[in-house]
């Protein structure tokens, strides 16, 4: 099939009229189609064109080459050159050759040349061809190639070349994008630009890339690269929104965008004068602006790259080891591990990942410059990445080599400052993998380790980490030994290491302490409430006599109560199975008793505990601690009647020296509730009303509120008739014991005689005739409202001491202390 042809210029009269017309024209050509090519091949020459040029400047002229997408997709691609004299002598003309590229936009790939190609032609007209239009199957055949002349161009335009390549890009990528404006003197220079640009597209990208060598107006241009004469392209610098000019006459670069290593790769490609990688890299790329592998082939030509594009090619080249031969493999891995100044991490990493994928893969010639690039920067920054290489991947020379240039270095970054746990794990693996013996280091670097598993467990338990305890078994040993010791001081924290970590112990890990951290969490869900039985599961799990190592019943007590005093009845159960002597060697005597002490008020466990701790640790048993272990012993000594006399004024004494709340008010309410007693000693009931203690009082009075005293007020007449006379006594005692005293008689007393019935009463009168005096008189006239106030003035106004009042006995007619009546 022949291209359709147009030729435009001005012509004589004819039939078609005269001036600018289209003067020849191949068959079938539609005339919506001339009506739109007429406006996109016009000419004008230069602003500072001679105006009657010879032959020699007419060659001078810019030519505009130039492709456009026409309004149904179809492309024009045409040729206008300036001719000067027209038919009738006059200067300012010009013939346009255009040739219809008919195959609409998205209609499958478009083949054969690049529009571009035909820049220089030999099958371009200047004239209207005499005898019709000549067959055209294709586009026009391409010019001579100057590659001297291409090579001096693309070295000349060398700073703009990767900016220029990311624009191009930018058009190919996005319809938005803004138009290149190329500022040259020569139209040429334009088209070099513009052949530069299809050569790092694709291939149909390039058939589409709308562009135009030479205009005078750049504003009105739509092409997609514009090529302009200097004197055009002022004013369009600072509009980045619209243009993105390249100005080589004024050496003016556009704004630097956004850094593109396709495109810096690209050029360099470019200068390097290696053009047949980026046709070459069309088969292994995915996408058509990879930088990966255009990169790795740069590389392994020995073109030079900067780090982004040597770390894309790394990167590439570790998922895609197949697709490049080992010749080119060792080429890009000498690149890669040769002296850089600019070397960043991302590329130290990147590289890594390329030695993993060839390491036992690859000849360990191919991997040996990177073996030695990943172990030098581990050391030079002390941050070795978490794949390291095996020491297969070295032969022998490069690994003596090695193992002699960076021991120095290693020793002393192990030896230096606490290192970050990550980086002492992988020097310790480089060392390991070179051969360079460190041991005498490895006793610190392990403590180092161990710290940091406590501290931060999930931050220090990294990949790093995890691989050195795996692969050094040495280090492992020291840091597990380092960690039982530790964990003998702080179980929680070793707990949560486990916890929060996947570190495991085995069966041959034989550290006590380090096996019932491990093991604390299981052992607490299986064992429920059931503390002593968790407690003797890990003294289990830790695989040693508490009597041969008695520092593990520590540990295991703290992991049980978290640190805490255990419950006093945990805490007997615990005494009475191990006994005194491993408590007082592991230091656990102390859980013990803060158990007793800090126990609640009324904690039966505290009672029975306390006489075992003051019999068993009288020596170790700080003084601050004594006093409530007497008061607990004491109440236990109260209820079982072994308490002897004086235990209130021994209750006090004790109370004096400032014990804990609990027994305190454990023993004040055994006490009290003794005092209460059908059987109390009347001594003691002497010193609790001659004590003026607010706390003894209150205690007594809220043991007298119990339901158990109530109920034997309203069932015993004896017992009511008793706590009458005791509560309606000794009313010189003190301010304390009468508000305590009236309060008992209208707040208990009153309330439960008030529920009896007459022969009930009679009953307490009864009893209290039998008291003597002239008790039940007077509590005949206390029953009667507003009796108690006239009795209270009455007693009142008695000296104080005078030992005289209706009933000299005291409670139960047995004279205690000199009760008035």
């Amino acid at each position: 099939m022949n291209l359709a042809q147009l030729h435009y210029t001005s012509a004589p009269p004819g039939p078609d009229g005269s001036g600018f017309r289209f003067t020849a024209v191949s068959p079938g050509v539609p005339a919506a189609l001339l009506r739109e090519a007429e406006q996109l091949i016009g000419y004008e020459p230069p602003r500072d064109a001679p105006p009657r040029p010879g032959p020699h400047e007419l060659a001078d002229f810019p030519q505009a080459l130039s492709l456009n997408v026409l309004a149904d997709g179809s492309r024009l691609l045409a040729r206008s050159v300036y001719t000067g004299a027209d038919y009738s002598g006059r200067w300012g003309n010009f013939h346009a050759h255009a040739v219809h590229l008919p195959q609409p936009a998205g209609s499958g790939p478009a083949v054969g040349e690049l529009p571009i190609t035909a820049w220089g032609s030999p099958q371009w007209a200047a004239a209207t061809p005499p005898g019709g239009v000549p067959a055209l199957p294709a586009v026009p055949a391409p010019g001579r190639l100057d590659r001297a002349a291409l090579a001096a161009f693309v070295a000349g335009r060398a700073p703009w070349l990767a900016a220029f390549f990311a624009d191009v890009r930018r058009l190919g990528e996005d319809p938005d994008a803004p138009q290149i404006v190329l500022v040259e003197a020569d139209s040429e220079a334009v088209a070099r630009w513009i052949m530069l640009a299809c050569s790092v597209l694709p291939h149909q990208r390039g058939q589409w890339l709308t562009f135009t060598t030479y205009t005078r107006r750049p504003q009105l241009a739509r092409q997609q690269i514009i090529g302009v004469m200097p004197e055009d392209g002022l004013g369009l610098a600072g509009q980045e929104h619209r243009y993105r000019v390249y100005d080589a006459s004024r050496s003016a670069a556009p704004a630097a965008g956004a850094p593109d290593v396709w495109a810096d790769t690209a050029a360099r490609i470019w200068q390097g004068q290696r053009q047949d990688l980026v046709a070459e890299v069309r088969r292994l790329a995915a996408g058509p602006y990879d930088a990966g592998p255009l990169a790795a082939l740069a590389l392994a030509a020995g073109i030079a790259l900067p780090s982004p594009g040597r770390t894309a090619a790394a990167d590439w080249a570790a998922g895609h080891r197949d697709a490049l031969d080992h010749v080119r493999l060792h080429a890009l891995a000498l690149a890669l591990g040769g002296p850089a100044g600019d070397r960043e991490p991302a590329e130290v990493e990147a590289a890594g990942h390329l030695l993993a994928a060839l390491d036992g893969w690859a000849p360990p010639a191919v991997c040996e410059p990177l073996v030695a690039l990943t172990l030098t920067e581990a050391v030079r920054t002390g941050a070795p990445p978490a794949a390291l290489p095996t020491a297969g991947a070295l032969g022998a020379a490069v690994r003596s080599r090695l193992a002699a240039e960076l021991e120095p270095g290693l020793r002393a970054a192990l030896s230096g400052p606490a290192a970050e746990p990550e980086h002492c794990a992988g020097l310790l693996r480089v060392a390991s993998v070179l051969g360079v013996d460190v041991s005498d280091l490895l006793p610190a670097v392990a403590r180092q380790l161990a710290l940091a598993l406590l501290a931060d467990p999930e931050r220090a338990y990294g990949a790093g980490v995890r691989a050195a305890l795996a692969e050094l078994p040495g280090l492992r040993a020291l840091v597990l030994d380092r960690l039982d010791s530790l964990a003998a001081g702080d179980p929680a924290a070793a707990r949560r290491l486990f916890a929060g970590t996947a570190l495991r112990l085995t069966a041959a890990d034989a550290r006590p302490h380090l096996r019932m951290c491990a093991e604390s969490a299981a052992v607490a869900a299986a064992a429920g409430r059931d503390r002593v039985g968790a407690l003797n599961a890990l003294l289990a799990h830790s695989g040693v006599s508490l009597y041969a190592e008695p520092l593990v019943l520590r540990t295991a007590m703290r992991l049980v109560w978290d640190g805490e005093p255990p419950g006093a009845d945990d805490a007997g159960l615990v005494l009475m199975a191990t006994g005194a002597q491993v408590h007082r060697e592991a230091g656990t005597w102390e859980l013990l008793v803060r158990a007793a002490v800090r126990a609640p008020a009324g904690d039966d466990g505290a009672l029975e505990l306390a006489p075992e701790l003051l019999g068993q640790f009288q020596e170790e048993i700080p003084a601050r601690l004594r006093p409530s272990l007497l008061l607990l012993e004491l109440a236990r000594n109260l209820r079982t009647g072994a308490a002897g006399g004086g235990w209130v004024r021994q209750a006090l004494d004790l109370r004096s020296l400032d014990p804990e709340p609990g027994p305190r008010e454990t023993a004040y309410a055994v006490l009290c509730a003794r005092l209460l007693a059908s059987d109390r000693p009347d001594s003691e009931l002497r010193a609790l009303i001659e004590s003026n203690d607010a706390e003894l009082l209150a205690a007594y009075r809220l043991a007298a509120r119990k339901p158990v005293v109530h109920d034997r007020l309203r069932l015993d007449p004896g017992y009511a008739a008793d706590c009458f006379t005791v509560w309606s006594s000794q009313p010189q005692a003190g301010p304390l014991w009468q508000e305590a005293r009236t309060d008992l008689l209208d707040g208990v007393l009153r309330p439960a005689v008030r529920g009896l019935s007459p022969a009930e009463l009679a009953e307490v009168e009864q009893a209290l005739a039998r008291l003597g005096g002239r008790w039940a008189d007077e509590f005949r006239g206390w029953q009667r409202p507003g009796a108690f106030g006239r009795l209270r003035e009455r007693w009142g106004g008695r000296r104080s001491g005078d030992g005289q009042g209706s009933g000299g006995q005291g409670p139960g007619g047995k004279g205690a202390g000199g009760h008035g009546g």
